[in-house]
């Protein structure tokens, strides 16, 4: 728990996913077309990966990925960030933890 704390808090936005999950995939492109570079961490591919799957797990996030933090604080997974951006407030958040200027 507390690497996943140390890891979401080091940049504006950071992402847990896995190489393999197509959710994964669409939620970085997501991030990627709002101008934003998060940080992502492939849990699949971290030797202590199933530790951190354990961890978000217990932070309340099923499936385990795609686990989005924002300013440090856990978001929610695929379905939280796209309804954030479908009702447009996924980027006064971006702005908020200056992961955007626009």
């Amino acid at each position: 728990m507390d690497r996943v704390a140390k890891l979401a808090s080091q940049k504006a936005v950071v992402i847990f996913s896995k190489s393999s999950c197509c959710m994964c995939h669409a939620i970085k492109r997501l991030f990627y077309e709002q101008g934003v570079s998060p940080a992502i961490y492939e849990l699949d591919e971290d030797a202590r990966g199933k530790e951190m799957e354990w961890a978000l797990m217990r932070l309340g996030c099923n499936p385990s990925v795609p686990a989005v933090f924002i300013g440090g604080r856990f978001i929610g997974s695929a379905n939280t960030i796209m309804t954030l951006h479908l009702n447009g407030s996924l980027k006064n958040l971006l702005k908020n933890a200056g992961a955007i200027w626009l």
